[in-house]
């Protein structure tokens, strides 16, 4: 396997993933699927890590799958083995990781592209970058959670609407339906993802991660499930270093030094 589908970054606590096959959109073959999980694991265990970005190399982001790839007998793995050994293992990654998880859409986003990014903690993207959910056009339904987050975040009506008509969606109208997170200036768009990657990065990433983790367990807690889960992981964060320089700084009026534990 070559090293260079995903190029992996660690500079300043925070890790920068990029998907690298510009000449086909960042499209996945198995290839740069299985390096992508590799890294994520990597990026998962590193102490030295304490925010992820994704982001793509060239003019895209990622445009789904490389179709050439399934359309080569010799190359097809086949579609239950691309979900279930490519693409869910990403998306679940992505989701247990107890890190912040920047998706930083620098191009189009389409298919999987758009699904891998929208199942992150943040995403950003400037305003030239467009997402559709291009299943249906080919005669496909959305896979990588499509259907799962697409919903929850912006309302069935109008996911359902994308995910049949296949609708193009610019980031501006992404950020106005609650898609994503924020669109970002095209010109200072790299400096921006850094100093967002910078500021998660420094703050208290043991709390971050609860965050993260009470956000999954709401998807499918009752009220009463999810106020206990609340108040056990509370009383846990209140434990924590970073806490305790939480209230000190504060008290003290200074800016806090969190280190993540």
């Amino acid at each position: 396997m070559s090293n260079n589908s995903i190029l992996l970054k660690i500079e300043n606590s925070v890790a920068h993933v990029t998907l690298n096959r510009p000449e086909v959109f960042n499209s996945f073959n198995r290839e740069m699927a299985l390096k992508l999980q590799a890294i994520l694991d990597n990026c998962d265990t590193n102490d030295e890590v304490r925010a992820i970005v994704l982001s793509g190399s060239g003019k895209a982001f990622c445009a789904g799958q490389d179709l050439k790839e399934v359309t080569t007998p010799d190359l097809n793995p086949g579609f239950k083995k691309i979900l279930e050994e490519h693409y869910n293992p990403i998306i679940t990654k992505i989701r247990a990781i107890k890190k912040p998880v920047i998706a930083a859409v620098n191009g189009v986003a389409a298919g999987a592209g758009a699904n891998i990014a929208l199942a992150c903690d943040i995403v950003v993207a400037h305003e030239k970058v467009s997402f559709i959910q291009a299943f249906s056009l080919i005669g496909l339904i959305p896979d990588s959670a499509g259907t799962y987050f697409l919903p929850r975040l912006i309302g069935f009506q109008k996911a359902s609407a994308l995910a049949m008509l296949g609708d193009k969606v610019s980031a501006e109208e992404a950020e106005n339906m609650g898609m994503i997170y924020k669109v970002l200036p095209l010109e200072s768009f790299e400096q921006d993802v850094q100093k967002l990657a910078l500021k998660l990065a420094n703050m208290p990433t043991k709390a971050l991660g609860m965050i993260k983790e009470l956000f999954n367990a709401s998807m499918t807690h009752s009220l009463e499930q999810q106020l206990q889960m609340e108040s056990k992981y509370q009383i846990e964060a209140a434990q924590s270093d970073d806490y305790k320089e939480g209230v000190a700084a504060f008290i003290e009026k200074r800016q806090p030094k969190f280190k993540g534990k």
